[in-house]
């Protein structure tokens, strides 16, 4: 499957809250969406805050399709208490590698 887009976002949890926003994620509905390739939730080793997530899409349409579905935006909304202040995306699309759990 090809990836056509995709992202970076770094979050910062609020204090002590790194954990409930790992867990969060990885009961993302966009992880068994089959246009959702890349998922990868990652944490800083020097603050257990701050948390990392790399998508992959197979296009941007894909991704807006997604985002506009009523699971999607109820997730954002319980995103948000979980958040200090705003996340920040950096554009990206994967074009290889290998993540082994």
């Amino acid at each position: 499957m090809t990836i056509g887009h995709g992202f970076h976002a770094t979050m910062t949890a609020r204090p002590g809250r790194g954990d409930d926003l790992v867990a969060f994620l990885l009961d993302a509905p966009s992880l068994p969406n089959p246009d959702c390739v890349v998922f990868l939730v990652s944490r800083s080793a020097s603050d257990p805050d701050t948390v990392h997530v790399t998508e992959g899409w197979t296009s941007p349409e894909a991704h807006a399709a997604f985002f506009a579905t009523e699971q999607a935006v109820a997730l954002v909304a319980k995103l948000q208490p979980l958040l200090a202040g705003e996340s920040r995306y950096v554009d990206a699309v994967p074009v290889g590698g290998k993540a082994a759990f």
